[in-house]
């Protein structure tokens, strides 16, 4: 039985990959941070009481900051393979904290990689990279794209990435990127755009909100659906050698569009109901991101199914039920027609 340890497993990501590794018969260890509120909420339907037979994931309190007790977590679990996706993620938040995105983004990434060199196992290491890295860069962007990071977060993915690969080529240590172009479902944070826009629609409906307050409506962005790009971070381990790998859905859709798109779904004029607030800005915005996927086409086989409507509709049918009302349904034909022997839970 493979051991993997996964970061920022009680995240969007994390979650979805815990599942798809139980799912391969992993027995998964996750790294949560100790807090006075249970925060495990996207993981507990798949948590078993360690003292049960059977379990197969195991939780572990520590912090990216603290080198001392990563290096104890990797020795005493010795894991094969280690997914690091945890980070501070917001890009927008980056810029109000951007030491502290430097020290858990960027650092993190370097004393995890200082524990395996240590460490007198074989593992392999996922880094989740970021379209952000390319910032500036014209689309469509490549695994040869020169980097053009806009915000502290992707100045923080930009020095994780190249850490990465430095142990690579450095220590010969099997560690590998994924640039992963945005990637969205029901388990996105509350505050992520895409999110926040679904829930309000919801919201709207229900009446509990009267608008929806937003930035930059005409940044565009390369959005698929998230569960199938874990499987992809696993895909990426799989190969003989490491690598790095651009992954995402090739088409680019404006913010305005997501708004649009989500709000039509279930019948009503966005127009009516966002607002601009100047807040939501970035001091310096990407302005379009475009994957061009043809490696991971070529190597790991890979390519997305859902495409950018039926993301929107899968994300407000969930965030419909979430707040009581009966879902209109379409996204969940969806997911039933493309992927009839999924894996994860759907929201």
């Amino acid at each position: 039985m493979k051991k993997a340890l996964i970061t920022g497993i009680t995240g969007q990501d994390g979650s979805y990959l815990a599942e798809f590794l139980l799912s391969k018969g992993y027995e998964v260890h996750g790294i949560i941070r100790r807090a006075s509120t249970f925060n495990t909420a996207r993981i507990d339907h798949i948590y078993i009481d360690p003292h049960q037979t059977g379990a197969k994931l195991f939780l572990n309190y520590g912090d990216l900051s603290d080198s001392e007790q990563i290096s104890n977590i990797i020795y005493n679990i010795k894991p094969d393979e280690i997914y690091h996706l945890g980070a501070q993620s917001h890009v927008r938040v980056s810029f109000d904290i951007p030491e502290y995105t430097g020290n858990i983004t960027a650092l993190g990434t370097t004393r995890i990689l200082e524990a395996i060199k240590r460490s007198t196992n074989s593992i392999k290491f996922y880094q989740a990279s970021s379209s952000e890295m390319l910032g500036s860069s014209k689309p469509p962007q490549n695994e040869n794209t020169p980097f053009q990071p806009r915000s502290p977060y992707a100045c923080a993915k930009v020095y994780a990435y190249g850490m990465a690969k430095n142990y690579r080529e450095g220590y010969k240590i099997f560690a590998s990127n994924g640039i992963l172009f945005n990637h969205e479902s029901p388990r996105r944070g509350e505050t992520f755009v895409t999110r926040k826009i679904t829930r309000a629609v919801a919201a709207v409906l229900a009446k509990k909100q009267d608008y929806l307050y937003l930035g930059n409506l005409d940044a565009k962005r390369d959005w698929g659906y998230a569960p199938e790009y874990v499987e992809a971070m696993w895909k990426i381990l799989e190969q003989d050698q490491p690598d790095d790998f651009v992954l995402g859905t090739g088409e680019s859709h404006s913010v305005k569009e997501f708004v649009q798109e989500a709000f039509s779904y279930v019948g009503l004029d966005w127009q009516k109901y966002v607002k601009i607030d100047p807040r939501y800005f970035r001091p310096t915005e990407v302005e379009n991101l475009v994957a061009d996927i043809a490696k991971a086409k070529k190597c790991l086989n890979w390519q997305p199914k859902v495409k950018f409507g039926e993301l929107v509709k899968i994300m407000v049918d969930a965030d419909m039920r979430a707040i009581g009302l009966k879902a209109n349904g379409e996204g969940d034909k969806i997911l039933k027609e493309k992927f009839p022997n999924k894996w994860w839970r759907v929201d």
